[in-house]
């Protein structure tokens, strides 16, 4: 089978976005009971639920530092997240990078100081996959870390822009990451603006990593509004009473 088309003859995506747009995205914080803090997030077809437990006890405890909390992250793909995935269980490679990479990009903002001898351990279940899973963890993850009150030097959301048959373009779906020419996933501070997290497969000009770096800040700006939203709604629930769920798209 060739490689499919991924842009119609007006310039379009095959799901009909601009080269610029993001795919609907909607965010829900507080969302597990026993969590301190969780999130779930539905951003195009992937479905994301971060929990975050902790500050608590470091286990085991010759692990425990005086000085800053441990930080653990672990990444997983359900079997059933999509076809792929299917029948697999227990971690992979790849589970292991991202678990990895998303956990050193939370140490650059939590303030793990406060808390020594302590460890926050972050969960992230990926429960449908569609294109930019690990963006979609850290925007998660970083709800759920504020939900569980965990102190943060800055909001953290993410985004990936990619090369689709010659334009740059924002998040990417599946089909536009498989057949695409690049991928290149950031997550930045959202009040200073400062890199987090650059990784990319395929080659990309200067002037295009410039471009796409500036189409992913605009992005983050309105990633991190409902993220900051997603908080204020689980807040003023929580004072009323209330607790609903709607992320239908």
């Amino acid at each position: 089978m060739g490689k499919p088309k991924l842009l119609n003859d007006d310039g379009k995506r095959l799901d009909g976005r601009a080269l610029d747009e993001l795919r609907p995205l909607k965010i829900a914080a507080r969302v597990l009971n026993d969590a301190n803090g969780s999130a779930y997030v539905h951003w195009g077809k992937n479905r994301v639920l971060a929990g975050v437990y902790g500050p608590r006890e470091c286990i085991p405890k010759h692990n425990s530092s005086p000085y800053a909390a441990q930080i653990k992250c672990r990444y997983n793909m359900a079997p059933f997240c999509s076809l792929e995935e299917h029948g697999r269980s227990g971690p992979s490679r790849r589970s292991v990078e991202l678990s990895k990479v998303i956990r050193e990009t939370f140490e650059n903002v939590i303030i793990a100081g406060a808390y020594p001898k302590t460890q926050i351990d972050i969960y992230i279940e990926i429960l449908q996959s569609d294109g930019g899973t690990r963006c979609a963890a850290i925007t998660a993850a970083a709800v759920a870390l504020a939900d569980a009150g965990i102190p943060l030097k800055d909001m953290v959301s993410a985004v990936a822009v990619g090369k689709v048959e010659g334009k740059i373009s924002l998040d990417l779906s599946k089909e536009e990451d498989n057949f695409g020419q690049s991928d290149m996933p950031i997550a930045f501070a959202s009040r200073n603006g400062d890199v987090l997290l650059l990784q990319m497969d395929g080659q990309l000009t200067k002037e295009e990593i410039a471009q796409g770096l500036q189409m992913a800040r605009n992005a983050c700006v309105k990633i991190s509004a409902l993220q900051a939203e997603a908080l204020r709604t689980a807040y003023d629930g929580a004072k009323n009473g209330e607790k609903q769920l709607d992320l239908s798209i």
